[in-house]
């Protein structure tokens, strides 16, 4: 089977090669091995230069199979000119085309071996580009597949200076403002995000200059999903330990004290002690004010000495819950 497959790959027809494609996914993952070896990824590539959409489909069908678990062919079919031609495809925006392609880059990318080349391709700007789009022919899918592939890249030191160069921070802040901020999109969003701001102080500085950043983020502490959430408060962590006297009193007076005090009981691990940072921090930048002010830093030394204290259930919650009326009122 494979020997046949392979052979009609290299010198069948239109139809045929398609239908060859179409086999190679269906092979087992020892079989996959076996005509990867024998040299099935180049003109499994070749066919992505083709006119012929059916053609385009399989074969990328086809590379994600060979790819799925293989680290070794996953640097073969980078090498063999992939990345280049799926870009091409990305690009021209076809949408049979586009979820698998958007896969296919993203299994690419999860090899460390090849961040470099996607990185020098062009990638990330085009990624950002497609991400920014407001068009039905991107689903959530590749939105999402984009946004990981983004942090695949962003693990590579060589890689994170050209994100943040790409204008990234802007345009995903942008992005999420428009996005229910309990979805799998955001969530993927804030983690990249933070990722970032935590690794480029370009990135850093872009995020805390970015108009309505604060307020970004501290909807997404409050309305999103536990670890969007975390990556939230991770962020506005990072940007008022390095712009504290310029970002403290903004990020009070967006009415964060509420949400944090509730993630620093009943968050996850991480974003309890992200919350607890915070707090600390911006407890020690508002101890000066008004009588008004004073006496609600009364209170929150009072959860906070709870919370240290490995105190949990009823009484933090109750106290967390005193706090937020008296914080609202």
């Amino acid at each position: 089977m494979e020997e046949v497959v392979l052979k009609t790959l290299l010198f069948g027809g239109g139809d045929e090669r398609v239908a060859a494609a179409r086999e190679v996914a269906k092979l087992s993952s020892k079989q996959r091995q076996k005509v990867a070896e024998k040299g099935v990824i180049s003109p499994l590539v070749s066919m992505l230069c083709e006119q012929d959409y059916e053609a385009i489909d399989a074969a990328l069908f086809a590379l994600l199979s060979l790819a799925f678990g293989s680290e070794r062919n996953k640097i073969r079919i980078a090498k063999s000119g992939a990345i280049p031609e799926i870009l091409k495809i990305l690009q021209c925006q076809i949408e049979p085309l586009l979820d698998t392609a958007a896969a296919a880059l993203l299994i690419l990318s999860s090899c460390t071996q090849n961040k470099s080349e996607i990185a020098a391709s062009g990638a990330i700007q085009l990624i950002i580009d497609l991400l920014n789009l407001n068009c039905d022919n991107i689903s959530m899918q590749a939105k999402l597949d984009f946004t990981s592939t983004l942090h695949n890249l962003s693990t590579c030191p060589q890689s994170v200076r050209q994100i943040a160069l790409s204008g990234c921070v802007v345009s995903l802040l942008q992005l999420i403002h428009g996005l229910e901020k309990s979805s799998d999109l955001v969530e993927k969003i804030m983690g990249l995000l933070e990722e970032i701001v935590s690794s480029s102080e370009i990135a850093l500085k872009e995020a805390a200059e970015t108009r309505d950043v604060i307020s970004v983020l501290v909807e997404a502490m409050e309305e999103g999903s536990a670890q969007c959430k975390e990556h939230a408060v991770g962020i506005l962590l990072v940007i008022c330990q390095n712009y504290k006297h310029g970002y403290g009193g903004v990020i009070l007076r967006e009415g964060v004290m509420p949400g944090l005090l509730q993630l620093s009981v009943d968050g996850t691990w991480r974003g309890k002690e992200k919350a607890k940072e915070l707090l600390l921090l911006l407890r020690d930048g508002s101890k000066s004010g008004s009588r008004g002010k004073q006496s609600k830093n009364v209170l929150l030394e009072k959860v906070m000495r709870k919370i240290d204290g490995g105190e949990r259930g009823g009484t933090s919650l109750k106290l967390v819950e005193e706090m937020i009326a008296k914080l609202r009122t």
